[in-house]
């Protein structure tokens, strides 16, 4: 009985014309941890560098003498190239397999490093950084795919919980290494740093990693590849750069939202030729026929876009009202980066002995209740530690979510579409993510705009009759821009320091009512992603079928 049920369990193809083998049966590598390891390695570097550009925008600005906007690019042209192209290099893994592609964008973003690291321009510098987010680009779901390939099913919890510490490590370890970098060593070293990393990584995979594949693809969608990419670059470009526009007109008659609706109206045509078309398709629409990939899908984007904001208001309220150093910033969210991967590690356990949907669903709970913590503690004069009770909750709660989120989304994926699901799973959380950006953002400032209007007119009354009505306006030019009211120049010093205080108050309890309010709604959203999570499929333990 037991025989005939692992026969029948067993997916029918491979690769075509070659029975597979399940990894418990007849795994590819003997060492699927030390795989996996150098796996993360990569792509640890290439989320790490990320977000360790951010801290550097004020010395870009000096160093190449950029413009604010060019600066922004430089952040922005890596996440855009890297979003827009996940679907497409995840199902050219499956065609050429994982190992080629992860070794190809290690390659790819170690040279675009040193590109970046001689920078001797603003342009130069953008250019590099779109060659990294292709790098990052062609590394990053073949992580996700050699999951599937290498680890039987009953171990894939602790391997995506390897995977989900990682990817809750790197963006809070970034400040931190950021900071120290720029202090000690200048900001070409944030991309210099790269190249001994991804030449060892590069190394490793050529000795120890063996080829992984998930199926032939005979051919390659060219136009689904165009379609995809288009599509996914409008909907993208314009949300990065809706809230530098206003929301408005970039050029003539194009604006921000024609250039979304144009996006989205491309996918719309990338979907119905997928459907309509003979032979392997880009993304196989049979992937959305398993119900814990689609829900997986949908919790994954709800997730991101509750969760992606959250780092970037508490840095900027760290930042901003408490007055606290980047390299201190870093540090005060350090503690929510090792609870997220010890917390990662543990629910991979878990998700594997008991279920990923109860552990998802408890993690992203949990995660609401902790935002909701910090809301209660962060006021205006409030000090870090404070806040530790919130940010310790988040971190246990972030870590969680990510393991079992990825492991309840790819159950159930045959190994032979493992590249294309990893693709189409990892672009929908990046476009939550960017969408959570921008709503946050726009939520953030709108109330703030709000907020300091009417914080400014009641401190107004504060100051000499003099100084009270531009003080007022003052603030409203500044409301939006994160950051008190300018000092005018020519007041006399007991007068600049009564207006820069009345401001910094003004400012401080209106940002925080504009905090409050986003870091609500991303609670709101995490807990919808909650209750979605009863919509999940159940899947036995792995200890129970096994018995």
């Amino acid at each position: 009985m037991a025989e005939r049920v692992r026969r029948r369990s067993a997916p029918s193809t491979l690769r075509s014309g070659a029975p597979e083998s399940t990894p418990a049966e007849n795994p590819p590598t003997p060492r699927p941890w030390l795989v996996l390891g150098i796996f993360c390695a990569g792509f640890f570097m290439a989320l790490l560098d990320g977000t360790v550009v951010n801290i550097a925008v004020p010395t870009l600005i000096e160093g190449l003498g950029a413009s604010y906007d060019q600066v922004l690019w430089v952040v922005d042209a890596y996440l855009l190239v890297f979003s827009v192209l996940l679907i497409t290099t995840g199902r050219l893994g499956d065609g050429f397999g994982y190992r080629r592609l992860f070794l190809a964008g290690i390659v790819t973003f170690t040279v675009a490093s040193a590109l970046c690291g001689f920078a001797g321009s603003p342009e130069q510098l953008i250019a590099g950084r779109v060659l990294q987010g292709l790098g990052a680009a062609l590394l990053f779901p073949q992580v996700i795919s050699s999951i599937l390939a290498i680890f039987p099913p009953q171990q894939r919890g602790k391997a995506f919980g390897v995977f989900g510490a990682i990817a809750g490590l790197a963006p809070i370890l970034g400040p931190i290494a950021g900071g120290f970098v720029l202090a000690h060593l200048g900001w070409r070293w944030i991309f210099f740093i790269n190249l001994p990393i991804g030449v060892i990584t590069a190394v490793l995979v050529l000795v120890f990693v063996p080829e992984l594949r998930g199926g032939r693809v005979r051919g390659i969608d060219l136009t689904g590849v165009v379609l995809a990419t288009a599509g996914l670059t409008g909907v993208v470009f314009g949300l990065i750069e809706g809230p530098r526009y206003g929301w408005g007109t970039i050029a003539g008659p194009v604006g921000i939202t024609s250039v979304v609706v144009g996006g989205v109206a491309l996918l719309v045509l990338f979907v119905l030729w997928q459907h309509n078309r003979p032979g392997e398709p880009l993304m196989p629409l049979e992937l959305f026929t398993g119900r814990n990939f689609a829900v997986g899908n949908w919790i994954g984007f709800a997730f991101q876009l509750g969760m992606i904001g959250i780092a970037f208001v508490l840095v900027l309220y760290l930042q901003v009202v408490l007055g606290l150093t980047a390299l201190e910033t870093g540090f005060v969210l350090l503690p929510n980066a090792v609870l997220t991967a010890i917390g990662s590690a543990c629910a991979g356990r878990l998700a594997d002995e008991f279920g990923g949907r109860s552990v998802l669903a408890l993690g992203m709970a949990l995660l609401a209740a902790g935002l909701v913590v910090v809301v209660a503690t962060a006021g205006p004069d409030s000090s870090a530690w404070q806040l530790l009770p919130g940010l310790l909750i988040i971190g246990i709660a972030s870590g969680a979510t990510f393991a079992p989120l990825q492991q309840v989304t790819m159950d159930g994926v045959d190994p032979a579409l493992a590249g294309a699901a990893s693709g189409v799973s990892s672009t929908t959380r990046q476009v939550g993510g960017v969408l959570g950006t921008a709503v946050l953002g726009a939520v953030l400032a709108a109330v703030l705009n709000a907020s300091l209007r009417s914080e400014a007119t009641v401190r107004a009354a504060q100051l000499p009759e003099g100084l009270r009505e531009q003080f007022v306006a003052s603030a409203t030019a500044r409301a939006g821009r994160f950051g008190p009211p300018a000092v005018p120049n020519g007041l006399l010093p007991a007068d600049a320091a009564a207006f820069a205080e009345a401001g910094r108050e003004a400012f401080a309890v209106a940002f925080v009512t504009a905090m409050d309010v986003a870091l609500l709604s991303s609670a709101a959203v995490l807990v919808l992603a909650a209750l979605c999570c009863a919509l999940l499929k159940a899947r036995e333990p792995e200890r129970a079928a096994a018995e």
